[in-house]
């Protein structure tokens, strides 16, 4: 079977569950933006011969899926946000604004990936009943390794008596920081760096709340990043929510924020 999924993190949820059974495309390369993709050609070709493609609701989809559906009337898609509750993508704070809508980084909470998986399961059950039992056995090993996951990020957490909030130059952690009680600090807002004034008060509050480390993405520049954690002497972590490993991306958040680093 041939499935298609927009992001990297999608690509390891359908290998786990669909495993020998389906070959799984990928349209954001990394070091893309899912904000501004554009497919190429040959991306193009693989639409056609596609019978699922698994979407998540990144900002790109709403300009393409319905090209990819005139380029392939019978592939099927699959909105693998179904059943998820979205959060808001908050950059306030700063200066009152919401940033655009919700918060599309929805597989960045162990909870919401198996929401996530037993979206792809019934996708690929119904698309191939015959292999039923097999992708149920790899549902129940994934929702498994989802749980351990899940448990071991509240252990490393479990310690932190204060110091409940982070910094990330992006605010792509948001269910991540929702799931685990903590709350994110966003340096950029709207899209934006931040003004010296803004900058100021952000590093007054994160002295206060004793961060121990701010996250930027491979994605984005990290110039005022790197300003900041030398004023607070803390490392700046470099880390992408569309890493295909998500599960030691994760832990590996949850260590930073703990100052396991």
């Amino acid at each position: 079977m041939n499935t298609i999924v927009s992001i990297l993190p999608q690509q390891t949820f359908v290998k786990a569950i669909g495993g020998d059974k389906v070959n799984v495309s990928l349209m954001v390369l990394p070091g893309n933006s899912p904000h501004t993709y554009e497919p190429k050609p040959s991306q193009m070709i693989d639409i056609t011969k596609a019978d699922l493609y698994f979407a998540i609701d990144v900002e790109f989809e709403q300009v393409w899926l319905p090209k990819f559906k005139d380029l392939n009337p019978n592939m099927q898609i699959i909105d693998l946000a179904d059943n998820i509750a979205k959060i808001h993508m908050h950059e306030a704070g700063h200066d009152g604004h919401d940033h655009e809508g919700s918060d599309p980084h929805i597989w960045t909470a162990p909870a919401n990936v198996k929401i996530i998986a037993k979206n792809i399961y019934a996708a690929l059950v119904t698309k191939d009943p015959a292999n039923t039992e097999y992708y149920k056995r790899n549902l129940e090993i994934f929702l498994a390794s989802v749980d351990e996951t899940d448990r071991q990020i509240s252990h490393i957490l479990s310690s932190l008596t204060d110091a409940r909030r982070f910094m990330v130059f992006h605010p792509s952690w948001g269910y991540f920081a929702k799931a685990y009680n903590l709350e994110q600090i966003a340096v950029e807002m709207e899209g934006k760096e931040p003004k010296p004034k803004a900058l100021i008060d952000l590093l007054k509050v994160a002295k206060k709340e004793k961060v121990k480390a701010i996250f930027t993405q491979p994605e984005f520049s990290d110039t005022v990043a790197k300003i900041i954690a030398k004023e607070l002497q803390i490392p700046v972590v470099k880390v992408s929510p569309l890493a295909p490993n998500w599960s030691e991306n994760l832990i590996k958040i949850a260590n930073t924020i703990a100052g396991k680093h």
